[in-house]
């Protein structure tokens, strides 16, 4: 296991996504899990994943009238051939290029949005966002700017509330999948176990940002959070 230098340093990273993800609906593996694949790459995904699932479940307690369970029926579907994908990317090729490759993608997404390109949720973006979901979460535990691009003109309630189902049954599906194919390791669950405490400090932390982002501002720091996933992916492939 890493030393207690590791854990003070990927704990503060852990925190802060935390309490961002509460605000807006993801932000967790995106300012966690670079640090952490720079600190202790072979912590990753799976602590990650590991940590993420107690904050859905919070925000899915709390946001529970919100939730778009009709998008859910048919997004979560496609995690699972994702996950199988990204499983594969794990073993085989590693996370690092993978997460240039979506980096970009992401980044050309954003400008779309930008451009006011606004993807219609249908059952067939739906499913094709969850299974690009799949990919991404399983590989690199940063799995949740496909969707959120996808609802970024639904109010916050809905967006946190349908966020937290996807990361919390994505997640579960991810680390079904890796431990069934032999790339979830004893360190990473023992991790991700310490880091759930920390997760739970930064939803209670999140509750002011909360306040801020439901008056009008949900749409603007969306995109920035998800344009800054992209960015450390790509920054993280790089290094």
């Amino acid at each position: 296991m890493p030393d207690l230098s590791f854990f003070l340093i990927a704990g503060l990273a852990v925190l802060a996504g935390a309490a961002v993800q509460s605000s807006v609906g993801l932000g967790l593996g995106l300012v966690a899990a670079p640090v952490i694949s720079f600190l202790e790459p072979a912590l990753m995904p799976g602590s990650m994943l590991i940590a993420t699932i107690a904050l859905p479940a919070l925000s899915m307690v709390r946001e529970w009238r919100h939730i778009d369970w009709h998008g859910l029926t048919w997004g979560l579907p496609g995690r699972v051939p994702g996950s199988l994908a990204g499983a594969w990317v794990v073993a085989v090729l590693g996370p690092e290029m993978l997460g240039a490759a979506v980096g970009v993608m992401v980044l050309i997404a954003v400008v779309l949005s930008l451009w006011s390109v606004r993807v219609r949720i249908t059952p067939g973006s739906l499913m094709a966002a969850g299974t690009l979901s799949g990919v991404t979460g399983t590989a690199t535990s940063i799995g949740g700017p496909p969707i959120a691009l996808l609802y970024q003109h639904e109010p916050a309630p809905k967006i946190r509330g349908t966020l937290a189902g996807f990361f919390l049954f994505g997640a579960v599906i991810s680390l079904g999948v890796l431990a069934a194919a032999g790339q979830l390791s004893a360190a990473e669950v023992q991790a991700g176990l310490l880091f759930v405490p920390v997760v739970v400090a930064g939803f209670m932390a999140g509750s002011p940002l909360r306040r801020i982002v439901d008056v009008g501002r949900m749409r603007v720091a969306l995109v920035t959070v998800v344009t800054v996933s992209g960015l450390a992916l790509v920054a993280r492939s790089l290094l």
